[in-house]
């Protein structure tokens, strides 16, 4: 066999074991040295949200936003999830949160299905349905704790201290103004502008908001004053991810 011939075999032999390399990956998938991932499937069951207390959830909730600021988000098998959660749901706590798309809930506390109610108004404002919405989750569903999350830079704040005047964006900034007037004592330049006042008036807003809960909802007063809940506030801090909790 003279040197050209041998080439052409060599080369075939090798096309052939390419093909068939190909043939079997596209069949069994691509091949992958990483370990393989357990996806939780679970969600609470009454049992578990029974034994649960308000101080235990808030912990929870901090260690959940630990996870999210250290991206080590638990993962999950949502369709499992959903499966099991289908026919009822024991969530843990209620989070009233402004509508701000930078604030991702669930992930801000490493939370899935079935784990939390979540209500989103801008300024994360109370009213009637809203609550009406934290009654049902804590009286007749069982969640523990009441979370009221702000954020910093938040658009509705900023809309309010600005005077903002718009259909019925004016009646819902009004709601900001009593953390306005709370706020008249900061020294310093009262500006939309100004990082230290913005976040002044977000954290009069998140105190307000918890007070009118407690004020007009004889309901949840009570679950609180006989520490079946907590009602508590947060603060979400948009370039960290963290959550300062306000204790």
């Amino acid at each position: 066999m003279n040197k050209a011939i041998r080439i052409s075999v060599v080369a075939g032999i090798l096309l052939f074991t390419s093909c068939a390399n190909d043939i079997k990956n596209k069949k069994e998938g691509p091949v992958s040295n990483k370990p393989n991932v357990v996806l939780c499937g679970n969600v609470l069951t009454a049992e578990e949200q029974a034994k649960l207390t308000p101080d235990a959830v808030l912990k929870d909730l901090k260690e959940g936003n630990t996870h999210f600021v250290s991206n080590s988000l638990s993962p999950r098998n949502y369709p499992e999830q959903a499966r099991k959660s289908h026919t009822g749901q024991f969530p843990e706590a209620v989070i009233l949160s402004c509508m701000d798309s930078r604030v991702p809930v669930e992930l801000v506390f490493n939370k899935s299905i079935g784990d939390v109610f979540v209500l989103r108004v801008a300024g994360n404002l109370v009213n009637d349905d809203m609550l009406g919405s934290m009654e049902y989750g804590c009286k007749v569903s069982g969640a523990k704790l009441i979370l009221v999350l702000g954020h910093e830079h938040c658009g509705a704040i900023k809309s309010a201290i600005n005077g903002v005047k718009m259909g019925h964006i004016t009646g819902m900034l009004k709601k900001i103004q009593a953390a306005i007037d709370k706020s008249s004592g900061f020294k310093g330049e009262k500006s939309s502008k100004n990082d230290q006042y913005m976040d002044l008036v977000c954290l009069n807003n998140i105190l307000l908001t918890i007070n009118e809960i407690k004020t007009q909802s004889p309901i949840l007063k009570q679950m609180s004053d006989e520490g079946k809940i907590r009602i508590a506030g947060a603060i979400y801090h948009l370039e960290t991810g963290t959550v300062e909790f306000l204790e």
